[in-house]
């Protein structure tokens, strides 16, 4: 069984259409719904077969952690690093059920509306300390003033690591993140497989912590202290697993649209005039940013037999990235895809979170950390500039994932 043909696009891959593959997505919502990559890769386009492949998990699996190790595995030094830890195991993102609904039951709770909810004078205190530091009319690094210490607070705490821990969560979700970028130099990936090992030994010392004193106050302390099916107590390797993805799921998503979407903003003035005469329009113009936006742009998926999906056969073993950008792109489902529309009617239908049992279980927490920044935002600033002569923000090249690597503007009053 043979795959779908590559087409006629150029290969998606290119540095310069994961910058900005809108055009790129057009093209393919016109022609084909599947493409084969030049590494082989299967992109699932349209949203239609991105929806029917995230919900049949027994044909396309999850279990593709060793997409996720880097593209050095095998590499002498990189492996010495990886033998002074513990080794990365399969719990919630790159597992199958019933494994992944376990380990996905076990911090879910947390991560619940009521949960959240009560949070919300906490990250609004974040906020507002945050926010108090920017001087209206001066230059400000976005990212390092308000978009990374916002969510890497909010996650730190919650996870059970102090508030000053955020810079540490924010170096090692970076270092778990590029990974499996799939574009690193052999230099990043030695320098990834330190700050993971940095992060293991950090974490280790927390989890003797909390065994030791059988402490369930916080979500770590519940971890460690859980049982699996009532039964067996997690392994070091496996908390260490699901902290990260924690973090990373905590603060990955918010700082890619908290940035991305104050460009947006800056680039459809008519749009932020129209939200700040309307402040009620706060919620439906985050779920606009998420969807034109899409911080995680893709996801692996690997096929467990041969199969179809729609009309397209494929073989088994075949590596297949699920690409929700893409999806929130389909103009079969979002009209004039490409316009940022605060005001757009079926924003419930985007995929900025994930699909099927795999979504994004910290989609809540992202949801109202969003939206009380942007209403924090819009009491103290009218205005968004790029700072003059700056080069137009670029985005941090992944495979994966698209954010943006800098924002340096200024905010009016």
């Amino acid at each position: 069984m043979t795959g779908p043909p590559t087409g006629q696009l150029p290969d998606f891959f290119e540095p310069e259409t994961l910058e900005d593959p809108s055009g790129w997505y057009a093209q393919a919502h016109a022609g084909t719904p599947i493409v084969r990559a030049a590494d082989g890769t299967l992109l699932v386009l349209s949203y239609a077969l991105v929806v029917e492949a995230a919900d049949r998990p027994q044909d396309f699996s999850s279990a593709f952690g060793s997409l996720m190790s880097g593209a050095r595995t095998d590499d002498a030094e990189i492996k010495a690093i990886a033998s002074r830890g513990w080794p990365v195991m399969d719990t919630m993102l790159t597992a199958d059920d019933p494994v992944h609904a376990r380990f996905r039951r076990l911090v879910s709770l947390a991560f619940a509306s009521p949960r959240v909810n009560a949070l919300e004078n906490g990250i609004r205190g974040i906020a507002t300390a945050l926010l108090e530091k920017i001087s209206p009319g001066q230059p400000v690094d976005f990212m390092a003033s308000y978009a990374v210490p916002l969510p890497t607070t909010v996650i730190a705490e919650q996870i059970g690591l102090h508030a000053s821990s955020a810079p540490l969560v924010k170096r090692w979700s970076d270092a778990s993140t590029s990974r499996h970028s799939g574009l690193l130099s052999r230099r990043q990936e030695l320098e990834s497989a330190r700050e993971m090992l940095d992060y293991q030994h950090f974490v280790k010392h927390k989890i003797d912590e909390r065994r030791a004193a059988q402490d369930r106050r916080d979500l770590l302390g519940a971890i460690v202290n859980a049982h699996i099916d009532g039964e067996r107590a997690l392994e070091d390797a496996e908390i260490m697993s699901v902290i990260q993805q924690l973090m990373v799921a905590g603060n990955e998503t918010t700082t890619s649209t908290l940035a991305g979407g104050m460009l947006l903003l800056h680039d459809h003035p008519e749009q932020l005039e129209l939200v700040h005469a309307r402040p009620e329009l706060i919620p439906t113009m985050v779920e606009e940013m998420l969807r034109m936006l899409s911080p995680t742009a893709g996801m692996w998926r690997v096929t467990t037999r041969d199969t179809r999906l729609g009309d397209w056969p494929i073989a088994a073993g075949e590596r297949v990235m699920v690409r929700f950008a893409a999806a929130n792109r389909d103009p079969a489902v979002f009209a004039n895809p490409n316009e940022f529309d605060v005001q757009r009617p079926n924003l419930n239908k985007h995929l900025a979170f994930g699909r099927g049992i795999h979504s994004c279980i910290g989609n809540m927490l992202a949801r109202k950390e969003l939206i009380v920044s942007f209403q924090e935002i819009f009491k103290r600033f009218r205005g968004i500039r790029l700072v003059e002569g700056a080069p137009r923000p670029r985005h941090t090249p992944h495979k994966l994932l698209h954010g943006l690597a800098n924002l340096h503007i200024v905010l009016d009053d």
